[in-house]
């Protein structure tokens, strides 16, 4: 969850140099910086469900969604 959190922090800050809202870096000004900032905080906070769903989960003392793998046939 706290790379999530990074990340948004970090595509907020892109997006915001690439838009020239925030100065004093060479990515200011620069288009392709308003583009990617977002995509990185979407995927942060993509993150940041999916750790929280994970931590309720386990909160609740449920099994992981994945199955394990059966073992071969004969080796029961």
């Amino acid at each position: 969850m706290a790379l999530g959190v990074l990340a948004v922090v970090v595509g907020a800050l892109w997006t915001l140099q690439g838009l020239d809202i925030l100065g004093g870096s060479r990515m200011s000004g620069t288009g392709i910086w308003a583009v990617i900032g977002p995509i990185v905080a979407v995927g942060g906070l993509i993150l940041i469900i999916l750790g929280e769903r994970s931590r309720a989960r386990a909160k609740r003392g449920e099994a992981p969604t994945s199955t394990p793998m059966e073992p071969p046939a004969g080796h029961r």
